[in-house]
């Protein structure tokens, strides 16, 4: 094998680990994107609850439960 053969199969080499590294990276940021959606979709849950809420608030929930202690 000559050495034009080798660079050309390095070069090939090089070019698949790159595009090797572009989809890890899509992958990742997918990742985030979707965990990102989901910590809004959470909050604004969370939000919902909190206006509809008609209980103790969590401090007077923490107080009446040690007093029970």
């Amino acid at each position: 094998m000559g050495t034009k053969e080798l660079e050309h199969r390095l070069d090939d080499l090089i070019h698949e680990i790159s595009e090797i590294k572009k989809q890890l990276f899509l992958e990742k940021l997918s990742k985030r994107k979707n965990c990102t959606d989901k910590m809004k979709r959470w909050k604004a849950l969370g939000a919902e609850i909190s206006l509809k809420w008609r209980g103790p608030s969590a401090v007077e929930e923490i107080r009446l439960q040690r007093e029970k202690s």
